[in-house]
């Protein structure tokens, strides 16, 4: 089993924070630095760069929590909508309240919440007023017409001036939002601005992992970004005025390329000529020096092509986005000769479903074992192959019953009893539940239930599209999980 992960986390950390704190002093002690992805989860990262811990981000902040405030971005309009988060089910405003809630439990101070695009709506001011009255200060910043390219009216009676100062009071001001579009650069530019009128020196930098600058443009780990994005429509490019400033090839993507002639002008307003001469030049990102072991990452990254693909085929097939997406992804898959049995775990799922006319699950092990397991009358296809690892990884033999019968079938016949219930059969989380009663008189049981950490980074494939609670139940173990793009039964509703 792989013991050295081909990225380096703390030498990630030491550098990143060490660039951060140079580019606060660059600007005179005071930065805005525009947070881009997740803080507490970024598994993305984690799955391409195996060693990448979920919440490096989240370490490098608090190992510079003295100078760090937090500044939340929250597009009125996205709480007029009632927007929702894909991944969470939950909607922005509840987003900013968790995400508030965990900045302050870890011990992070947060200043306050912009509402950017503010129209005077009652769930907008239901929401201020909450916050208001939970402590938290909260900023009105406006729609300006023809932002950001007409810097006439940026700069005019009804731009940036008409917004909200936002009041800060450490070196360190992170800028982050519940979502894409919430508008956390023209908070950055804004405050920007509002400094400039009151004599304070003060900066903008952006904190993106991907695209990773300092590695090809079609290096695996920015193909895989490209197809995390492909709903965004982002594309990775070579970063034109980064090439003609230093003579250095650096990847960025489409949307910074794009803005930045906009965004220096808007510096030039701002501060007499733009501290920068490229988009790549605003960004702060170390994560590429950290890597160690290029195979490996190539190899993750593929993997995570691969995973991308399944999703948008399941999305496709569920209405959620267009075949244009899938299409995007496949053709990724194309440039790195990737076919969807390079997923090894495909294989042995399909053959399982195939031979015993079920549903069916593979996983694959950090050991690479592939363990499979089917629908049975009393479990479903994804509770019946975690009883099959868990036997596995505590050596226990295949035959040997983990539950008892009187264990199980109370469980069963309350589903189609009171609960009302069609389908008996026991889920994940259930069968975890009722494996945990089981150990508390079986030595197995508990043997079992001790593997649970070692399902962490395992990767699994279902034969057709899994409920949601065993697909979030496979998920909080840390199991990468991907689908066949159909219904069991060809049901509509699952």
């Amino acid at each position: 089993m792989q013991t050295t992960k081909p990225f380096d986390n703390d030498l990630y950390l030491k550098i990143q924070t060490d660039n951060i704190t140079k580019r606060i002093a660059s600007f005179g002690g005071k930065l805005y630095l525009e947070f881009g992805g997740k803080l507490f989860d970024d598994y993305h990262a984690s799955r391409v760069l195996p060693g990448f811990q979920p919440d490096s981000k989240l370490k490098v902040l608090l190992s510079m929590k003295d100078k760090a405030e937090i500044v939340f971005a929250i597009n009125s309009r996205h709480i007029i909508a009632n927007k929702v988060r894909a991944d969470s089910g939950i909607s922005y405003t509840s987003e900013v309240e968790r995400l508030i809630d965990a900045y302050t439990d870890c011990g992070l101070y947060v200043g306050g919440v912009v509402f950017s695009f503010y129209e005077n709506n009652p769930a907008v001011n239901t929401f201020i007023r909450k916050l208001n009255k939970s402590g938290f200060k909260t900023y009105k910043h406006y729609a300006i017409e023809g932002y950001p390219q007409n810097t006439q009216n940026v700069f005019g009676d009804h731009g940036f001036i008409h917004n909200d100062y936002v009041e800060t009071t450490r070196p360190l001001v992170v800028v982050t939002a519940p979502g894409p579009g919430s508008g956390k650069m023209a908070v950055c530019l804004s405050n920007l601005y509002h400094d400039f009128k009151r004599g304070i020196t003060s900066g903008y930098a952006k904190y993106e992992t991907f695209p990773v600058w300092n590695l090809p443009l079609k290096h695996p780990v920015n193909l895989a970004y490209e197809a995390a994005t492909a709903d965004l429509e982002d594309v990775n490019m070579i970063d034109p005025y980064h090439l003609e400033a230093y003579g250095i090839v650096a990847t960025n993507y489409n949307r910074d390329v794009e803005n930045f002639p906009i965004l220096k002008n808007i510096f030039e307003k701002i501060y007499g000529k733009s501290p920068y001469k490229s988009p790549t030049d605003m960004g702060v990102n170390m994560v590429g020096f950290a890597i160690k072991d290029e195979v490996g990452v190539i190899v993750a990254s593929n993997q995570e092509i691969l995973r991308r693909h399944y999703d948008a085929q399941k999305n496709a097939y569920l209405g959620k986005i267009t075949t244009k997406i899938d299409e995007r992804i496949d053709y990724l898959m194309q440039m790195q000769d990737l076919k969807e049995e390079d997923r090894f775990c495909v294989a042995k799922c399909l053959a399982k479903a195939a031979k015993t006319g079920e549903p069916a699950m593979a996983i694959q092990l950090e050991d690479k074992k592939i363990i499979a397991g089917k629908r049975t009358p009393l479990l479903g296809a994804a509770a019946a192959t975690l009883l099959n690892c868990l036997k596995y990884l505590a050596n226990i033999d295949k035959k040997v019953l983990l539950i008892s019968p009187e264990i199980l079938n109370p469980i069963c016949e309350l589903k189609t009893g009171p609960f009302e219930k069609h389908n008996p059969r026991i889920r994940a989380e259930e069968i975890l539940i009722a494996l945990a009663i089981q150990a508390v008189t079986s030595e197995d049981a508990k043997k079992a239930l001790a593997q649970l950490p070692k399902l962490r980074h395992a990767q699994a494939h279902s034969s057709c599209i899994m409920s949601t609670t065993d697909l979030k139940t496979l998920k909080s173990l840390g199991i990468d999980v991907t689908e066949e793009p159909v219904a069991y039964a060809h049901k509509l509703y699952f």
